[in-house]
């Protein structure tokens, strides 16, 4: 039995999306047969106050060994630093008295986790190691404005993050977009692997006619933005798009985040077909996410090939096409059209998206397909099971002779 170790900051019980994740990828291989063990620390990433035991507990095949770490605030600059560094220094030493594992899967969290890659080699030198780039740092923060892309610090990160690339035996991005960034670092081998949806519906969900007539009244194309809408996040182009639809389509953001104020400036009296409605409730989540037409994705230039929005896994595992408003080069707008899951917004085809989706609100036989073939191509391509499947691939790869 090959034996893998998984690390990332956060693990089940914690609610927070990447470590569920994380906590999918432990037990999937686990039920696959591999011995699968994890470290992450004893505390809740939105509520340090909370602790975890520190006692090894061995949690649906996956044995959890826990590291302390104090609670400094994970969402303050200065604690998160604090924090990744603490948690990083405990895991290297604990893999001083550790034996090797077969394989190493090595998440984003803390940041630049990859930094510990060259001493893992040097504890484990037969030990494969994976790296699984859920986002790019420090290209995430030059997208943030946060410090300048050629400047002496990102100059210093880079070098250093060169030497962490070279030592990975495969590194895992989220799409092509994101992978055309990584070229800058000296990558022996790549993958594509990509995050999945929470919750997977056996089939495409149908309307819940309640939700659905609370949410947009009697609107022939019921449009959603569900989520974050913060600095990485768009909708000048999609707003547009509404107002093009004055009398066809309805607009609906359950939206949180530091764009949310902007987003409502924005609007004029007469956006009178774009509403806002808070959170939908953990029970009532699926309700929210089937009730509309067409879910709404968005994600600024800047931002391509550094992350790449859950929200898209989600709209396609509930069976919903995407209205994608973004960098036509991303990974989303080429995954739309490659399989047709929905349309790509830019600036220049406006009135042509329009027009198809006028056409599109008015056809309900094109709909039903469309939400079946979105929810087939999500079963096929971005499953649960057809990542865990890949990544028990990849992983057999490094440890075949």
């Amino acid at each position: 039995m090959s034996k893998t170790l998984i690390l990332y900051q956060y693990y089940r019980p914690d609610d927070v999306v990447s470590a569920r994740q994380l906590t999918g990828l432990g037990e999937g291989l686990a039920a696959k047969g591999w011995e699968v063990e994890t470290w992450p620390c004893n505390r809740s990433c939105h509520h340090e106050e909370q602790n975890y035991s520190l006692k090894p507990e061995k949690v649906d095949g996956v044995l959890i060994r826990r590291v302390w770490r104090p609670a400094f605030n994970q969402h303050r600059f200065l604690g998160r630093v604090l924090n990744a560094a603490w948690v990083e220094i405990a895991w290297l030493f604990r893999a001083l008295f550790t034996k090797s594992p077969d394989t190493v899967v090595i998440g984003t969290d803390p940041i630049f986790t990859v930094w510990l890659v060259p001493f893992f080699k040097l504890c484990w030198p037969r030990t494969k190691i994976a790296h699984w780039c859920f986002d790019l740092y420090p290209e995430y923060a030059v997208a943030e404005g946060l410090v300048a892309e050629n400047g002496f610090v990102v100059r210093v990160l880079k070098k250093l993050l060169r030497g962490a690339y070279c030592k990975c035996d495969v590194v895992v991005d989220l799409g092509l977009c994101m992978r055309k960034k990584l070229e800058n670092y000296p990558i022996h081998k790549n993958a594509t692997l990509t995050p999945w949806a929470l919750e997977e519906p056996a089939s495409p969900l149908p309307f819940a006619a309640s939700e659905r007539k609370d949410l947009f009244g009697d609107s022939a194309l019921c449009l959603l933005y569900s989520g974050n809408l913060s600095h990485p996040h768009e909708f000048e182009r999609t707003v547009a798009l509404a107002r093009k639809m004055r009398n066809t389509a309805s607009l609906v953001y359950s939206a949180r985040g530091k764009r949310v104020e902007a987003l409502k400036a924005f609007l004029t009296q007469e956006d009178t077909n774009i509403h806002f409605v808070p959170f939908a409730s953990p029970d009532k989540l699926m309700d929210r996410l089937s009730a509309p037409d067409v879910q709404v994705v968005s994600l600024k230039s800047f931002y391509t090939g550094v992350a790449v929005p859950s929200k898209f896994f989600g709209a396609l595992a509930v069976g919903r096409p995407i209205l994608f408003e973004g960098d036509e080069a991303s990974a989303i707008a080429g995954w739309i059209r490659q399989y047709g899951l929905g349309w790509v917004l830019t600036g220049k085809n406006g009135d042509e998206v329009a027009a198809d989706m006028t056409a599109f609100s008015l056809d309900n036989r094109r709909k039903q397909e469309l939400f079946k073939h979105c929810h087939e191509t999500y079963q096929k391509v971005f499953s649960k099971k057809a990542v865990l499947d890949g990544w028990e691939s990849e992983l057999k790869k490094l440890l075949a002779p």
